[in-house]
């Protein structure tokens, strides 16, 4: 009986609104300026409900957090932006500096910007991340373009030199692209760095750093973040379509 009800109540409530659209452009204004209020209080709850279902409904399911990890994982984390629904999806003339949510930040040294950076749906059957990151770069007249992803707190808890630190991606690129992941750790004064080349032209790829052979000073570990750095990225689309961290203990010498 209520479902009954609610579906009334839906078509008595549309045939309101159709209503009023018909009559804005004659309406006195302080009508409208009414109308205008009730209009934008109803739009953010409706907002907000098409946001959740979108994430709720995504393929696959939001905030997923599967994927492959090593034997003896004691810590794995996949990126927000891969996992679930930003409240911002897109930047355009992206400047250096600027982040697409909390964990991703585009930095570059280009005067004039014709860089794109979006969220969008993965919905194919073979991607394990509800959402992957597409970065299209156009003109290009700077000398370095990198995608900064900070790693949580929680990532250097704990954190030995019998670690290592796997970084598993997908990513897909218009035409061939020169692509290097540098992890950096940042202790008490110092910044351990370590590069890895990702193959060029394979889409699953998988890096792994050995921090046996770092300095790393384990009590005083601050920050963690990962460089994405594109060599000569223009006229060019990059899609990211999963980016995945675990860290396991290196097997006894």
């Amino acid at each position: 009986m209520s479902r009954i009800l609610d579906k009334l109540l839906h078509r008595r409530a549309l045939r309101r609104w159709r209503r009023i659209v018909a009559g804005a452009g004659s309406i006195p204004l302080t009508e409208l300026r009414r109308q205008r209020t009730e209009a934008r209080q109803l739009k953010t709850e409706l907002d907000q409900l098409i946001h959740v279902a979108d994430g709720r409904l995504a393929l696959p399911q939001i905030g997923s957090s599967s994927f492959a990890r090593p034997h003896g994982t004691d810590w794995s984390w996949r990126p927000e932006p891969w996992r679930g629904p930003l409240p911002v999806a897109g930047l355009s003339s992206v400047p250096s500096k600027a982040k697409l949510g909390e964990d991703v930040q585009m930095f570059h040294d280009c005067s004039y910007s014709e860089l794109t950076l979006r969220q969008l749906r993965n919905t194919r059957e073979e991607d394990l991340a509800p959402f992957g990151l597409r970065m299209d770069v156009f003109s290009f007249d700077g000398s370095f373009l990198s995608l900064v992803i900070a790693l949580p707190k929680d990532a250097g808890s704990g954190l030995t030199r019998q670690h290592l630190i796997r970084v598993d991606s997908i990513i897909e690129t218009e035409k061939p692209l020169e692509i290097f992941a540098r992890l950096n750790i940042s202790h008490g004064p110092n910044t351990e760095q370590i590069v890895r080349e990702l193959p060029l032209g394979d889409r699953k790829v998988t890096v792994e750093y050995d921090l046996a052979y770092s300095n790393l000073n384990e009590k005083r570990i601050e920050n963690i973040w990962l460089d994405l750095i594109f060599e000569a990225p223009d006229m060019n689309q990059v899609v990211l379509r999963d980016l995945t961290f675990a860290r396991h203990r290196r097997a006894n010498l």
